[in-house]
C-alpha cells in the first residue's frame, strides 16, 4: 500500500482519537441515561459534573502553569481538527474530562467503567500523538479528572448520610 495513503489514513485515526473520541464518551452517557440499567440518571448527573469541574480546573491550573505545546516547541503541526490554540500544554482538559466521566462511571458500575476508562486512555494517547500535548499533560489531566470524579462522589455520599 502506498505509505502517503497509510500516513493519511494515521492522521485520520489520530485527529479522532484527539478531536472527537471525547465526544464519544458524552454519547455513551446520553446511552447510559436513556437505558437506565445499573447507571442511574444520578450516576451519568456525577460524570458530567465531574467532567465540568475536571474542565474548570484544568483551565485554571494553564493560566498558572505555563507550559509551551509540543507543536510550538518541535515546529511539527498538530494534527487536531481544530488547530488548537497556543495556550499552555499543561495539563490536558480533554484529558481531566475524560478521567473524570470514565472514573465517575466506574466509581458506580466497574464493567461498564472499564470501557470508559480505556477510551479515556485512548483520548489521552490520542492528545499525545497529535503533537498538542505533553505526556506529562495527559498524566496531569487524567489525575484532575480521577480526583474530581472522586470528590463529586464523596460529596454526594456525605449529603445523604449528613
Amino acid at each position: 500500500m502506498n505509505p502517503q495513503v497509510l500516513s493519511s489514513q494515521n492522521s485520520i485515526f489520530v485527529v479522532f482519537l484527539a478531536s472527537f473520541l471525547v465526544w464519544f464518551m458524552f454519547a455513551g452517557l446520553i446511552v447510559l441515561w436513556l437505558i437506565d440499567g445499573r447507571i442511574k440518571k444520578e450516576q451519568v448527573l456525577h460524570a458530567l459534573l465531574a467532567a465540568l469541574i475536571a474542565w474548570v480546573a484544568a483551565m485554571m491550573l494553564k493560566s498558572f502553569l505555563p507550559q509551551s505545546r509540543p507543536f510550538s516547541v518541535n515546529g511539527l503541526p498538530p494534527l487536531t481538527f481544530i488547530t488548537p490554540s497556543a495556550n499552555s500544554s499543561f495539563p490536558s482538559g480533554h484529558s481531566a474530562v475524560a478521567f473524570g466521566i470514565a472514573v465517575s462511571v466506574w466509581l458506580h458500575s466497574r464493567k461498564v467503567g472499564m470501557w470508559f476508562i480505556v477510551v479515556a486512555a485512548f483520548v489521552g494517547l490520542g492528545r499525545i500523538v497529535s503533537n498538542v500535548h505533553f505526556y506529562a499533560d495527559v498524566v496531569g489531566g487524567a489525575m484532575i479528572g480521577v480526583f474530581i470524579a472522586y470528590v463529586v462522589k464523596r460529596l454526594h455520599l456525605h449529603k445523604m448520610l449528613g
